[in-house]
């Protein structure tokens, strides 16, 4: 029989987490999972618009949920605080999704994953207070119904007074889903 401090149980204990949560991490990234294959997508009725009426996820599946995602800096010769180092919602759309894509990259995920998406837009202060909806727009249909990349979420984006950033005009949230290929 083996006596142990705390100290060393504590350590062997973290030592197997770790070790736990290495492999874990490895077989989610390493297991190719049919991904969007089984997702049942519903479109809008009678509209062309990129988004979806509804999506429905096979049992068994993960739902991964990501934080809201701002745009970066794009131009460093800007004060960071100010809303020029972070452009316009077009500018900062672009941003946070590639944001967003670069995450889901980690977890083994693509945007074609994403089921649904939730986006918080500040008013625009060069379009008199009001939501730039159109210029998010240009940014969104580069990331989803692409030739490369069909797939659509469903998808809400609601003016707010305003984000956590004061140059902030677009914070966007994405859950996306993994099938299971073993059910």
């Amino acid at each position: 029989m083996v006596l142990m401090t705390g100290a060393a149980r504590s350590n062997r204990g973290r030592r197997g987490i770790c070790l736990a949560a290495a492999a874990a991490f490895t077989i989610m990234i390493t297991t190719p999972g049919l991904h969007a294959a089984d997702i049942v997508r519903t479109p809008l009725l009678g509209s062309d618009f990129p988004i979806l009426a509804a999506v429905s996820i096979p049992a068994g599946s993960d739902t991964i949920y990501l934080s809201g995602a701002m745009g970066g800096i794009i131009d460093k010769t800007a004060p960071p605080d100010s809303r020029a180092a972070h452009g316009d919602t077009e500018a900062q759309t672009m941003s946070a999704l590639a944001a967003i894509k670069g995450t889901l990259a980690r977890l083994g995920l693509g945007m074609g994953d994403v089921v649904k998406m939730t986006i918080y837009m500040a008013g625009d202060s060069e379009k008199g207070g009001k939501m730039d909806f159109s210029g998010m727009m240009k940014s969104y249909r580069k990331f989803f119904g692409t030739p490369d990349q069909p797939n659509l979420p469903t998808r809400s984006a609601v003016q707010v007074a305003a984000l956590a950033a004061p140059w902030g005009l677009i914070e966007i949230e994405v859950t996306a889903v993994r099938t299971n290929p073993n059910n």
